[in-house]
Formats: structure tokens, sequence, C-alpha cells
């Protein structure tokens, strides 16, 4: 199942949750103003990240900024309540599966959220994608 991290308000948010319905992909949605995310979701979207905090983490935000904090000299308890406390640090969206994770709206990089067999479908019933469509046209001339 796909689980999506958003606000209300995030762009981005709004293009993972089109570009999934237009799909007919099943999500589930968590807002992380609305549902406080527990202890061991905020440990789950750590350890599936690459970077750790620095994926998920927006050290641009303005609580980070007012409060001159460094996220890495937090013990992982005090971090999981930094972000239980201020969810608006995190990154969003956070999209993620059983095989993939990804953070934002990239629009190459969410394709990986089909499931393999509907790609096969997807690539024969849909128009070519960019490199395809160029290798027809040279290959026509």
């Amino acid at each position: 199942m796909i689980v999506v991290y958003t606000s209300p308000g995030c762009a981005s948010c709004r293009k993972v949750k089109s570009w999934l319905n237009q799909r007919g992909l099943k999500y589930i949605e968590k807002n992380i103003f609305t549902s406080v995310l527990n202890e061991n979701e905020i440990k789950h979207l750590l350890m599936r990240s690459e970077n750790g905090t620095e994926d998920i983490i927006s050290k641009r935000s303005k609580i980070i900024q007012e409060t001159n904090l460094d996220i890495e000299e937090l013990s992982l308890k005090e971090l999981v309540s930094f972000i239980q406390k201020y969810p608006s640090v995190l990154k969003r969206p956070i999209i993620l599966n059983e095989r993939n994770f990804l953070v934002g709206y990239d629009e190459e990089e969410i394709g990986a959220f089909i499931p393999p067999e509907l790609r096969k479908i997807s690539l024969r019933y849909n128009e070519p994608l960019e490199e395809d469509r160029e290798l027809l046209i040279s290959n026509a001339a």
C-alpha cells in the first residue's frame, strides 16, 4: 500500500495525489498536522531514507531557523519528540510503499510507485516515453 504524508496547502502534495488518482492507484493519506505521527512511523521514515534526517527534515523550516537547533546533535528519542511537536519540519510530500521511498514530487521517480504488472500495461497502451519518441522519429527518418 502507498502511504503519502501531506500537509494542507502543499502544491507538491496535490500533484502527487492527482498523479496517483489519475492512475487509479490506492493510497493512504496522512496529514502530518491532523494525525500525530507515532514513534514507530517516524523511526520507519528515518530508516527508509538514504540520508536520514537530511532527506526528510527541512533545515530551512522556521522552527529550526528560530531555535538554531542542530538536528544531528539530538538523540533518536529527542528527534522523534521534536518531529511530533513540530511536524512542519518534515519535507513534503513523503511517499512510500514496501519498496520505494520518495520525498517531494519528481515526475520521473514517482513512476516507481506503479506496480510492475501495471507498468507493462501502461507502456503498451499509453503514448511512448520521450526517449522512445526520439528513437521512433530517428528510425523513421
